[in-house]
């Protein structure tokens, strides 16, 4: 199961979302230290590790939250990705009312 897929499901279960993107970045980042490093240990030379994504979200979870509040709650749910490797992401996230 790939970074992605494991942060739909986790995602998904926690926040029953109406929409959900994430996107992969890594490419774009492919030349950083912590990237090459990362993609040494994870899959070897050449390849580009899964560190960098843009997600979107929308969900209920999210109304009447702050902004912070937001990002925090969806840092704690991928606390695990950090863990193993996630370097950074990239949050537009919306309740469903301001969305």
């Amino acid at each position: 199961m790939t970074r992605a897929e494991r942060m739909k499901a986790m995602l998904e279960e926690a926040l029953m979302p109406s929409q959900l993107e994430i996107h992969d970045e890594s490419a774009r980042h492919r030349h950083h230290a912590h990237a090459r490093s990362a993609q040494q240990e994870a899959r070897g030379p050449g390849q580009v590790g899964e560190t960098h994504y843009r997600l979107h979200i929308v969900s209920r979870h999210f109304d009447g939250m702050k902004p912070v509040e937001r990002h925090r709650l969806v840092h704690q749910l991928l606390a695990a990705e950090f863990e193993s490797g996630l370097h950074a992401l990239s949050l537009t996230l919306k309740g469903e009312i301001s969305a």
